[in-house]
């Protein structure tokens, strides 16, 4: 089978196209990265993919995995201005089966491709085999799935849009901050707080809050990172708050889905903060659960590492659709 694999993200698109031999093993024709906004459409996009590709033959499948939540193989992506229909897209492609799915379902998917270089054990415990996993992870936004294993021992991966649930605020600066965001957005999700596209409200709140003058422009995450190493007392609390946010946000999913068999943390947001997710900061946010601390404590938690996480998870579910 000739397919083309799509991570598709609000700030970058990662697409590759593999090939299936008899012997079921897969072969790595063409693999591109695209900056998302530079392009109209996910049509544009995936004609520019196939063109740079310069494949001879023509692909049997088209497997896509998405940001934002699907209707019927529809969808208008969270932070990007782009709505996707399979049937549309299949017409504008000429590609007989197109298949959409999660973005987090598929980074779910992806677990099973990881191999323990790909991973940073953050909270150490032995994960449980055949025992419910999650996945969690800020990118341009927030994103959650979960996996249990079948009577086969195999996992299934199922999608959720838990980062759109209300934010609460843990402390007196999170009350404080729910109030500045509130006064920003009519909806205050975590992903409001904990996502690469939060990053700038959390250095204006953090501005506002020590009476410094807002910037002009939009402070982006990779630009606060920066600002923080090179001595930035605004850069540096931002990013000590992202910190605590995110570290309860991932204890809240540890309580939620209790996962044994590992609770998994992925989007880019991360691999630019390794140290700081390492630290002890971010653990003690996500066992400060009060009288459940003690499910969070003995809950195995993982930072992974592995940046194509998403589509090996996207070929991952397409093989499986053929077995």
């Amino acid at each position: 089978m000739e397919l083309i694999a799509g991570d598709i993200g609000g700030t970058k698109s990662w697409l590759a196209w593999v090939t299936s031999t008899p012997e079921g093993k897969e072969n790595l024709r063409f693999e591109k990265i695209y900056a998302s906004a530079g392009f109209v459409s996910a049509d544009a996009l995936l004609k520019q993919f196939i063109t740079d590709a310069k494949v001879a033959v023509e692909p049997d499948a088209m497997w896509l995995a998405l940001p934002g939540a699907l209707n019927e193989q529809r969808t208008t992506l969270t932070n990007l201005a782009w709505t996707l229909d399979a049937a549309e897209l299949q017409q504008a492609t000429g590609i007989s089966t197109i298949h959409f799915i999660n973005d987090f379902q598929a980074a779910a998917a992806g677990v099973a491709t990881l191999k323990a270089q790909d991973m940073i054990v953050l909270n150490p415990h032995a994960a449980e085999s055949g025992g419910v996993r999650a996945i969690t992870g800020a990118g341009t936004g927030l994103g959650l799935a979960f996996m249990m294993a079948d009577a086969t021992g195999r996992y299934q991966s199922y999608p959720t849009e838990g980062g759109h649930i209300e934010f609460a605020p843990g402390n007196a600066q999170q009350k404080r901050l729910l109030e500045y965001l509130g006064g920003r957005y009519a909806h205050v999700s975590w992903e409001r707080a904990v996502s690469g596209s939060a990053m700038n409200d959390l250095y204006r709140f953090c501005c506002f809050e020590q009476g410094q003058a807002l910037p002009d422009v939009a402070v982006e995450g990779a630009a606060l990172v920066a600002l923080a190493e090179a001595g930035n007392t605004m850069a540096e609390a931002t990013l000590d708050l992202f910190i605590d946010l995110y570290g309860a946000w991932v204890g809240n999913v540890a309580l939620l889905y209790q996962p044994r068999g590992g609770l998994y943390i992925a989007g880019g947001v991360a691999g630019h903060l390794q140290a700081r997710m390492q630290s002890p900061r971010f653990l003690a946010a996500a066992t400060d659960k009060g009288r459940m601390r003690s499910v969070v404590e003995r809950t195995p938690i993982f930072l992974i590492t592995c940046n194509r996480l998403g589509v090996q998870g996207v070929i991952a579910c397409a093989r499986t659709s053929q077995t």
